[in-house]
């Protein structure tokens, strides 16, 4: 299956995954963003599909969410974005679609992911979509050859590992209970949490939410296999000024930069 190869091959290192928002400010631009992340660094993309309700994101994500839909951007168009980047020569670096779960319904389940396997989507991410539902949307996601990525958040932890359990691909550990969004400090016991889900699988954990300094960074991937950082990107792009690509390949470099160095002794 080349879309979880692609994935295992990302987290072979410790991984760095940046988030941005499908069509903000349009298509054209997302295009020019992903392979500047991935000449950045970055290991693994994650693209946001625009959603009127993202009950998940905090205002940076909403804002951009809505700037998307304003520019017209659909589900379709940036699985033609994720075809470009493909024949454009990104073929190795894995591209996961994070969606809500109403529009992949109204595609279509088994549509859906035959065209995302079709084009190069690795992973598909679906916040709302409950565990206990999650079933057929696996079964045909895992049909097509796409994994459907699995997100915990701090919770029981029974829990926890019931859906561990279930991880392909990468499993997304939600850093602290709410939204997305810039936070100064995460108190989590990321460790504990996840030295519990390694009790029950190998698959690679991922930290996300909140996740916007270099201190962070370090501190986190000591104890997981990647970070997610997704809304201090989303702001540098909603800044869309002349300075916008340099400071958002400064502050990409600044982060992978992080991630490759050992935490400075106390």
């Amino acid at each position: 299956m080349i879309s979880a190869s692609r994935i295992r091959e990302a987290f072979k290192t410790k991984a760095f995954i940046g988030f941005l928002t499908g069509g903000d400010p349009s298509i054209e631009d997302t295009r020019r963003y992903v392979n500047m992340l991935v000449d950045c660094g970055v290991n693994l993309v994650e693209i946001g599909v625009p959603f009127s309700d993202p009950v998940a994101e905090g205002p940076s994500i909403q804002a951009s969410s809505a700037r998307a839909l304003a520019s017209g951007t659909t589900l379709a168009k940036l699985l033609d974005l994720v075809e470009t980047l493909r024949r454009e020569d990104l073929r190795t670096v894995p591209l996961v679609l994070m969606t809500y779960l109403n529009p992949v319904h109204h595609y279509g389940y088994e549509q859906f992911f035959a065209d995302a396997a079709r084009v190069g989507v690795d992973g598909v991410i679906i916040p709302d979509l409950p565990f206990e539902e999650h079933c057929e949307v696996r079964e045909i996601a895992g049909g097509a050859g796409v994994c459907l990525i699995s997100m915990i958040a701090p919770t029981s932890m029974d829990r926890t590992q019931m859906i561990a359990r279930q991880g392909e691909g990468f499993i997304y550990l939600v850093s602290s209970l709410g939204v997305t969004g810039e936070r100064s400090s995460i108190t989590t016991d990321i460790a504990g949490i996840i030295s519990h889900i390694r009790e029950v699988t190998d698959v690679p954990v991922a930290v996300g939410f909140g996740i916007s300094n270099p201190e962070q960074v370090r501190e986190l991937s000591a104890h997981a296999d990647g970070v997610i950082v997704g809304s201090a990107i989303v702001n540098i792009i909603a800044g869309q000024d002349s300075d916008t690509d340099h400071r958002l390949t400064q502050y990409v470099t600044d982060m992978v930069n992080a991630l490759r160095c050992p935490m400075n002794p106390q």
